[in-house]
């Protein structure tokens, strides 16, 4: 459809299987579940009300009739029984008990929290591919010694695999609290209208223990180990909060790696994949945008401050429940899992195909190393018995003066020359272009240090993860 408005989530970015958890169908015949999994519950606790014939005419139905739901939601303005209404007209002998002793919520809440438990697991998937990807890449290059920054200046140098990891550190750390959230849900079971239970306590007259008994039942069936002990006529949008700060943590960490490689693009010493036949630029045939990093950038904006719209409904729900959570839940909780399935395809994407132009590397990293290797100078005259205050200054006073030749005349680096003709240094200039072919040691522990971490951090993840790595073909059905 090209006449109305589309959601770029669903028509550009999104796999199909997170489109589908999300989706009408997926929603609706999630409520019908609900329903069933409360008749069945209630039938094996001796209500006499239900009876197996209608379980399994409810059961039998496939088809949602939507034209009948939406108009008698127009007519009523209540949408969970307007499909209440509408399941009945396929059920004749079950429509008196569809919904029985039931809130909305009791269809609504379970059915979110199923939603959320089935998409966590796409995100899951989406983690572990880009760590397994970027681990690959950190191996590979973990001796391949490159400036370091800091504050955006050059600083000591480290390896392009060592900085890998710090991006996988952070998505070590996303996962830990996808973990954390998936910990936390629970079913919303079956509580009543502000969470006393009321209604089944008339219907199994009073008897606490059979309505514990039936909450824990209906969660059972909808595949939830437990349900939350307490609750108002929703289960505490904390929760909410929760989910979508994992969530949002996932965009912090994709949009700091994106925001690096954009940088590393224009010092033309690491890209993102570019397809043979990719348009840079309309106007500039030259160019190579790292269009897919600043996608990444942008969809981690918008998925960063998502998270503010949950802390205030969590924080303005009055006493038992307000319906003001209603409609910005329906639009930010399928847009933020939506959000970071963007943004983890493409952080797949890129990672999957970077390139790595070890000669531009070297070449930044030779305009800095006598500034870099002015230290190890300055402890090899240490070690020679002379002063160490007076070389310092000797030899900060001709970096400064190199530094401006550079910035000030664009001329190239001559350091080095500066301080051979320093008599008072008696420095040898095979001594210092020895320096230049040894960048290994300015690095430090860099390439031992990945080994580690991959060893020891990562390794154990993508071997607890192994059934999802690799893993994109996910099929949803209710």
């Amino acid at each position: 459809m090209h006449d109305v408005y589309q959601d770029p989530l669903v028509s550009r970015y999104t796999d199909k299987a997170m489109q589908i958890i999300f989706s009408d169908d997926f929603k609706f015949k999630t409520w019908r579940r609900c329903w069933i999994a409360l008749a069945e519950a209630q039938l094996e606790l001796g209500l006499k009300q239900i009876t197996q014939q209608m379980i399994d005419e409810m059961k039998s139905v496939d088809v949602i009739d939507y034209e009948i739901a939406e108009q008698k939601e127009k007519e009523i303005r209540h949408d969970v029984m307007a499909h209440v209404y509408e399941f009945g007209t396929h059920c004749p002998a079950a429509k008196g008990i569809i919904h029985l002793g039931a809130t909305s919520m009791f269809v609504g809440c379970n059915t979110d929290l199923i939603q959320m438990r089935e998409a966590l697991v796409i995100i899951k998937a989406g983690l572990i591919n880009t760590v397994h990807n970027l681990a690959q890449f950190a191996e590979k290059h973990k001796s391949l010694v490159t400036l370091g920054y800091t504050h955006y200046q050059p600083a000591q140098p480290t390896t392009v695999g060592k900085r890998t990891t710090l991006y996988i550190q952070d998505l070590l750390m996303d996962l830990k609290n996808i973990e954390h959230a998936e910990s936390m849900i629970k079913a919303r079971g079956v509580k009543g209208a502000t969470g006393t239970q009321a209604a089944m306590m008339e219907l199994f007259e009073n008897d606490f223990e059979k309505v514990k008994k039936l909450d824990m039942l209906v969660s059972n069936k909808l595949g939830f180990e437990s349900s939350f002990p307490v609750s108002g006529q929703t289960y505490t949008r904390k929760l909410d909060t929760v989910i979508v700060k994992a969530l949002a943590g996932i965009a912090e960490s994709a949009c700091k790696f994106a925001t690096d490689m954009r940088m590393l693009s224009n010092l033309k010493v690491q890209e993102e994949p570019f397809e043979e036949g990719q348009t840079g630029s309309s106007a500039m045939a030259y160019k190579r945008n790292p269009m897919r990093c600043e996608r990444m950038t942008g969809l981690s904006r918008k998925l960063m401050n998502i998270q503010l719209d949950f802390a205030h409904i969590h924080s303005s729900q009055w006493f038992e429940r307000t319906l003001d959570d209603s409609a910005i839940r329906r639009m930010d909780i399928p847009q933020a899992f939506l959000l970071a399935n963007a943004i983890l395809k493409l952080y797949q994407n890129i990672t999957s195909g970077m390139v790595v132009y070890p000669a531009q590397v070297r070449k930044h990293l030779d305009e800095e190393l006598p500034f870099m290797a002015t230290e190890a100078i300055l402890m090899h005259l240490a070690k020679q018995g002379k002063d160490r205050q007076e070389m310092h200054e000797i030899i900060k006073y001709h970096s400064v003066a190199a530094g401006n030749a550079v910035k000030l005349e664009g001329k190239r680096n001559d350091l080095f020359e500066r301080l051979v003709a320093d008599g008072r240094l008696g420095m040898s200039r095979q001594y210092l272009d020895n320096l230049l072919q040894e960048p290994e040691r300015f690095a430090g522990a860099a390439r031992q240090q990945t080994e580690e971490f991959l060893e020891k951090e990562v390794s154990p993840v993508l071997k607890k993860y192994s059934e999802l790595a690799g893993k994109s073909d996910f099929t949803v059905s209710v």
